[in-house]
């Protein structure tokens, strides 16, 4: 198990690559085929993308905050969770259709974390969106290319830490309050969950559990909100590395690049419910930050949008 009093830090390359940092970075996702980055700025209400081959970033404007969203068989097209819905976006055209209502408006809650399970249905949560107001309103949900919408999971305070680990047929999650990763058995055939169970409990560890993501030798990154690092996990449970970060609030790691080795952590700016504190070594929160940490991720599987939607 790693010393944490010595953490990772000159030993990793750390850069900047976003233009302007975001209000509230989250949801980085590496699309293999178009080779570019995705993510999300939920308070920004904006999904950007970022061509590493050029250094250029795009936007696309939403009316609503974007929590997640997922790659789909359609390239040009992502399925986001706006707000309480799930929309289409038309990145060619900007344009914004509606898909699919989890939840009624009004409630206080919004969509937050989910991502693309190994046969590429859309697993996403939700949360009270005042995370101060201390309430566990959330839900977990699986979602078909049907439009079928099966609740998996609830009270839950904010949806986090979602990913899938194929090898041992796993799902992680964490409810960020309560300090603790989980760990279910995931049936890849059906996308039932069960078997839950602490998988890495935070109480000891600096900061809180937010986004993750599992590498190619099946270890789970999990960025440590507040705790200005991101740490790796092995299936068994220990944690083997701690990289600290020059930013407070790390939201979700995503690995890319052209072999999957580059380590894209998103971070928090003066977004959310507590603005973060300033950034150290001339990083600024909201930055989009690169990582070289000698290991490749896992491509990211396909929603199969039907013939349908894609036409809406």
């Amino acid at each position: 198990m790693v010393n944490l009093s010595t953490p990772e830090y000159a030993m990793t390359t750390i850069e900047s690559v976003s233009h302007a940092p975001a209000v509230l970075g989250e949801c980085p996702v590496w699309s293999v085929p178009q080779q570019v980055l995705y993510w999300a700025d939920i308070d920004g209400r904006a999904v950007h993308r970022l061509d590493p081959a050029t250094g250029t970033t795009s936007s696309r404007s939403l009316a609503g905050r974007p929590g997640s969203f997922v790659l789909t068989s359609d390239p040009n097209r992502l399925l986001v969770a706006c707000e309480h819905e799930l929309v289409i976006l038309d990145w060619d055209t900007g344009a914004v259709a509606s898909w699919l209502q989890i939840e009624e408006a009004g409630t206080g809650n919004r969509l937050n974390d989910g991502r693309c399970d190994p046969n590429g249905r859309y697993v996403v949560g939700s949360m009270y969106a005042d995370t101060n107001a201390g309430k566990s309103t959330g839900a977990l949900y699986r979602i078909e290319s049907s439009r079928e919408s099966t609740n998996l999971r609830t009270n839950i305070g904010v949806t986090n830490g979602l990913a899938f680990d194929t090898d041992r047929r796993r799902m992680y999650f964490a409810d960020t309050p309560t300090d603790r990763v989980l760990v279910f058995d995931y049936d890849l055939d059906t996308g039932h969950i069960s078997n839950e169970r602490v998988f890495l409990d935070y109480t000891d560890l600096p900061g809180k559990p937010d986004g993750g993501c599992v590498d190619a030798d099946g270890c789970y990154w999990s960025a440590s909100v507040y705790g200005w690092a991101v740490i790796r996990v092995t299936p068994e449970g220990a944690v083997d590395r701690r990289i600290e970060l020059p930013v407070q609030k790390p939201s979700m790691p995503a690995f890319g690049g052209s072999d999957l080795s580059t380590l894209f952590v998103t971070t928090i700016g003066m977004g959310g419910t507590t603005p973060s504190g300033p950034g150290r070594d001339g990083f600024e929160p909201g930055d989009l930050l690169a990582l070289d940490v000698g290991v490749q991720g896992r491509p990211e599987p396909l929603f199969d949008l039907a013939a349908d939607a894609i036409s809406t």
